[in-house]
């Protein structure tokens, strides 16, 4: 590297750096975290246990965001400095050449979080995921994706609360709905949507037999109370249920569960995670708001996509990705080309390069289609 070209990388990681801080809103949530850690500090903090858990879990969130761009701004002050020093001595542009491209690469991840513009990308996230047909065997499918997804979540200082779930009969789960809090969830989540596909040899089939399971997960964003959507009691048909498993134990005595469905969509969901009927039943009203807003968007985004020609995808109905673990060893998006033959760390958790790639792919049809209209 010359000194031209480290000085003008030094100038480009300056403007990088800068564009991220505004768009992140750094300095507030730096400001946040300090209100959040005086209010730990003191003597009555854990008085009130609920309300003490809520702060230790923004706290979380707020660290989770800051505490890479904190590590990274350090790595690119001492970038600067070669910079600075590279007129005098040689050796510092060799230092420089070495430390561009896995901090450019950093850098570059970060950034991701810029292409997540949408209304709501930065809000927390309702995830769900519902077996398919195949009984067993679509269950147990639906069990491994939730491990896999909690893993990840994790990974990204995310944390998630059980809202609904249903269990199978033998095994696994028939479906649930998670709510996963933390900046950003929804953004990055919403690459997960789609039917998931597993080819492996059955543990439930006595003859080793290869079975194909098909597992479907959705998303829709945590919406606050001052977004409004009308919903007419008169349409809603809601049911009360004994709620049961994981999740659900300490309030299985009584009818506390509820499902709501909402009679012209066809739209139903269910939250039993609370004793109170009352809470879960706000709950719920939270989810079906957050779906018929989504349900807005996707007719609007389908009328647009219809002015321009476009042929639209059915959403969460097609097959994303495929999970096979015999006759080999591979996973693949089937929408970008991504995939990896590392199945088992794939399925404890580790998707960043599937969804960055959609995140990417997205943009670049935004760009696209910015670029028809014009």
């Amino acid at each position: 590297m010359t000194y031209e070209e480290l000085t003008g990388c030094c100038s480009t990681l300056k403007q990088r750096l800068e564009q991220l801080k505004k768009f992140l809103k750094i300095t507030e949530k730096q400001q946040q975290q300090r209100e959040v850690e005086e209010k730990m500090a003191a003597p009555d903090f854990w008085e009130n246990k609920e309300r003490a858990q809520e702060t230790v879990e923004k706290l979380s969130s707020l660290k989770a965001l800051l505490d890479p761009f904190t590590q990274m701004a350090a790595e690119v002050e001492d970038f600067l400095v070669l910079g600075e020093l590279g007129a005098e001595d040689d050796s510092m542009l060799e230092e420089a050449d070495v430390m561009w491209k896995p901090l450019s690469k950093r850098m570059a991840k970060y950034e991701l979080l810029s292409f997540l513009s949408g209304k709501f990308d930065k809000s927390s996230a309702f995830f769900s995921i519902h077996a398919g047909a195949g009984g067993t065997e679509s269950c147990d499918w639906t069990l491994m994706l939730m491990r896999m997804y909690r893993r990840w979540f994790e990974r990204r200082g995310y944390t998630d609360e059980i809202i609904d779930i249903q269990q199978g009969e033998e095994a696994g789960i028939k479906s649930i709905t998670l709510l996963v809090k933390g900046d950003f969830a929804y953004g990055y989540l919403k690459a997960e949507v789609g039917v998931h596909r597993l080819v492996r040899i059955s543990p439930f089939d006595s003859n080793a037999r290869r079975h194909t399971s098909f597992s479907s997960v959705d998303v829709f964003p945590e919406i606050d109370d001052d977004v409004e959507i009308e919903v007419d009691e008169k349409d809603l048909r809601v049911d009360t249920y004994r709620s049961s498993g994981a999740g659900g134990q300490h309030v299985n005595t009584t009818d506390s569960a509820i499902r709501i469905t909402h009679i012209p969509s066809g739209i139903i969901v269910a939250c039993q995670n609370e004793r109170s009927q009352h809470k879960n039943r706000a709950t719920a009203m939270k989810m079906l708001k957050a779906k018929l807003y989504e349900l807005e968007e996707a007719k609007r985004k389908q009328e647009a996509d219809g002015i321009r020609g476009e042929k639209t995808d059915a959403g969460w109905g097609n097959q994303i990705r495929s999970y096979v673990l015999h006759p080999y060893q591979m996973v693949k998006d089937l929408r970008t080309g991504v995939e990896t033959g590392n199945t088992a760390a794939v399925l404890d958790g580790d998707l960043d390069s599937f969804v960055e790639a959609w995140i990417k792919g997205e943009r670049r049809k935004d760009n696209n289609s910015k670029n028809d209209d014009e």
